[in-house]
């Protein structure tokens, strides 16, 4: 700081040998804006889908449709009635498995859900910039500029 006082000085001293009079010295600021994060924690209250199996298992009369259906195409395929037991066989398990529940939304259920949000302010603040100091030597203005 010392050195930069002493520059103008030396300044003020080259620009003539007449004496120069110092008039004002003064301190200049910016302002600066900053953006400053926080966390904002939010929660709320969502309807989550609950799965599971959605309708019951085959009835009765889907298996022994199926079983009759199986069996006749069986005994048409083959001509045998192995062939048609076999058929009956296959239908009633097709039957079945059709029917089966399948996976699925079956109800809702509340439930609180939270975030955390990263969110700014911003922050405006005056900082030192420069400073200057004015003089006049021969009745002309110097103004010079310097950091403290």
């Amino acid at each position: 700081m010392k050195t930069k006082i002493l520059g103008a000085v030396a300044a003020i001293s080259i620009i003539g040998c007449t004496p120069a009079i110092a008039e004002t010295v003064k301190d200049h600021y910016k302002t600066v804006t900053e953006r400053v994060p926080y966390t904002e924690h939010v929660c709320n209250w969502v309807d989550v889908p609950i799965y599971g199996q959605k309708g019951g298992g085959a009835s009765a009369g889907d298996v022994l449709g199926g079983m009759i259906i199986g069996g006749l195409i069986g005994k048409g395929v083959t001509n045998k009635d192995n062939g048609a037991a076999a058929g009956a066989v296959i239908g009633g398990m097709i039957a079945a498995d059709k029917k089966k529940g399948q996976e699925g939304i079956i109800g809702y259920k509340q439930e609180r859900q939270c975030k955390d949000y990263t969110r700014y302010d911003e922050v405006s603040r005056d900082v030192y910039s420069h400073s200057t100091v004015t003089f006049f030597s021969d009745g002309k203005k110097y103004v010079l500029s310097f950091k403290k």
